[in-house]
């Protein structure tokens, strides 16, 4: 497995059988915690992600569902079952990112917003696109090692650390942390092809 990147754009609500069907193929230990969030609206980022991490399994090691998971001694998610396989997942309004490797991993995606003066300075931003472009680098690099993310100045990159920012979904920032090689380019899919 080279490893790769995975994107959906979400683009309507889901339906009551299309939320049920998703809601049928999610991992039992991902199913109550997704079903206690107080909207029902709330469920769609979520919900994708997983069924496109099922689908990038499928497409790169030919898996037919997810196996269980668990979380590394971070709380890092994992597939203890499959320590060769590395995955994360980010969502955000309208969006879902998947990244797979065999090293670690970690991706974060992001709906371009406005963003208060206050929140860029302490970022040291000097414009929004710059403002984002900060918070999703700083998020992969975390979601990659399972660490919190770094609010002050950011640490150099490890070794074998490295940072891609790919166009994922129209409106959005995206950032992938990794380690050695991974494919560099975005499968991108709708959502009618995660149903």
């Amino acid at each position: 497995m080279e490893g790769g990147v995975w994107a959906a754009r979400l683009d309507r609500p889901l339906t009551e059988a299309e939320e049920a069907y998703l809601l049928a193929v999610l991992p039992p230990e991902r199913h109550q915690r997704l079903l206690r969030l107080p909207q029902r609206e709330q469920r769609r980022e979520p919900l994708c992600a997983y069924r496109l991490l099922a689908l990038a399994l499928a497409e790169e090691l030919g898996w037919d569902a997810l196996p269980p998971m668990g979380y590394g001694p971070l709380g890092k998610p994992c597939f203890p079952d499959f320590p060769e396989v590395a995955f994360n997942l980010s969502h955000t309004e309208g969006a879902v990112l998947v990244g797979l490797s065999r090293r670690d991993i970690g991706v974060d995606i992001q709906r371009i917003r406005p963003a208060s003066p206050g929140l860029m300075k302490r970022f040291g931003a000097s414009s929004e696109a710059a403002f984002f472009e900060s918070w999703v680098r700083r998020e992969a690099r975390a979601k990659r090692t399972g660490t919190p993310v770094e609010l002050g100045a950011e640490s150099p990159l490890a070794p074998e650390e490295r940072l891609w920012f790919p166009e994922t979904i129209p409106g959005c920032g995206a950032c992938v942390a990794f380690e050695g090689r991974l494919r560099r380019e975005v499968r991108r899919l709708c959502l009618e092809e995660l149903l």
